[in-house]
């Protein structure tokens, strides 16, 4: 298989995600000639506004965060190189349903989810949609959340049923033919932070003196999004530029990551080291040989 013939589908809750999970692995398939696409299920109009200026944008005020956080999302997806980036069945199709930490520290629904949410979306009606690109775009690979979304998310877990829904739909050939030739995909990873590596990050904040940062995580009891590395199958380990390229993208989320915020605390040199190793869970698909790292270093080896 041609760089060219490599097709990569990612699927995400919210604008961002994708910069913080998969930037620089976007940038590297990217710059390999594979074809990119990002589809977004909603555009993140609930999320938390870190810049003053505008808070006015905030759904009880002018309701307007989802369109300024897709100016937000193209420009991520420029300094990535994606040209081929999507919000799930259109720009208004799904709203962010929001969200709330329980008591074990999750994120969970909200006590009140508006009835245009993602959350609340027919689960077969959302697949359709996104089966309509998996069969157009054809990707060999996808890649989502884990059955968890990471950390609880409403969006997240939707987005990662949606995916599988779809994927597997897609696949079958009596399917819904208006919606495009059968596609079988063949490799579906989840998206994961190695642990060890987490534990390192903190232990290495903590010895420079940052004690607020990612304060009150336990590297003894750490959350559902690190998995231990004996249960990673893959990473890719991005190259400068590339790296250079993803912290350019987190930065274009400026409503939602600011400068001197958790994901830059280390200072910059930190953080391209933090955010250029991005590993992953296979959970369809015949696993790729291994690399020097003991992990599958191509997500498309073995397709």
């Amino acid at each position: 298989m041609t760089s060219a013939d490599r097709r990569l589908l990612l699927v995400h809750a919210h604008p961002d995600d994708e910069s913080i999970n998969n930037g620089a692995t976007m940038a590297h398939y990217v710059a390999e000639g594979a074809h990119v696409t990002l589809v977004t299920c909603t555009l993140g109009d609930m999320g938390e506004i870190l810049v003053p200026e505008l808070e006015h944008l905030a759904a009880d005020r002018d309701d307007a965060l989802g369109e300024h956080r897709a100016g937000e999302l193209a420009t991520a997806m420029a300094a990535l190189g994606v040209t081929d980036h999507r919000v799930l069945g259109g720009a208004r199709r799904f709203r962010d349903s929001g969200m709330q930490w329980n008591e074990q520290g999750h994120a969970v629904a909200a006590d009140e989810v508006d009835e245009r949410a993602f959350w609340n979306a027919d689960l077969t009606e959302a697949a359709d949609l996104l089966v309509e690109v998996i069969r157009e775009v054809r990707p060999q690979v996808l890649v989502t959340y884990d059955q968890f979304g990471g950390y609880g998310h409403p969006d997240h877990v939707q987005a990662h049923r949606v995916a599988h829904y779809a994927a597997v739909l897609a696949a079958a050939p009596s399917y819904r033919r208006e919606l495009g030739e059968a596609w079988d995909v063949a490799k579906i990873y989840w998206t994961a932070m190695s642990a060890s590596r987490l534990r390192e990050g903190l232990r290495m904040m903590r010895e420079m003196g940052d004690e607020s940062s990612f304060e009150g995580m336990d590297p003894d009891n750490l959350p559902p999004f690190a998995v231990e590395d004996e249960d990673l199958d893959a990473v890719i380990t991005a190259a400068p530029e590339h790296v250079d390229a993803k912290l350019d993208a987190m930065r274009a989320h400026a409503s939602q990551i600011t400068p001197d915020g958790v994901f830059f605390a280390m200072g910059l040199d930190v953080a391209k080291v933090a955010w250029g190793v991005e590993h992953y869970r296979l959970v369809k698909g015949t696993r790729g040989p291994v690399g020097d790292s003991g992990l599958e270093e191509d997500l498309f080896a073995g397709c």
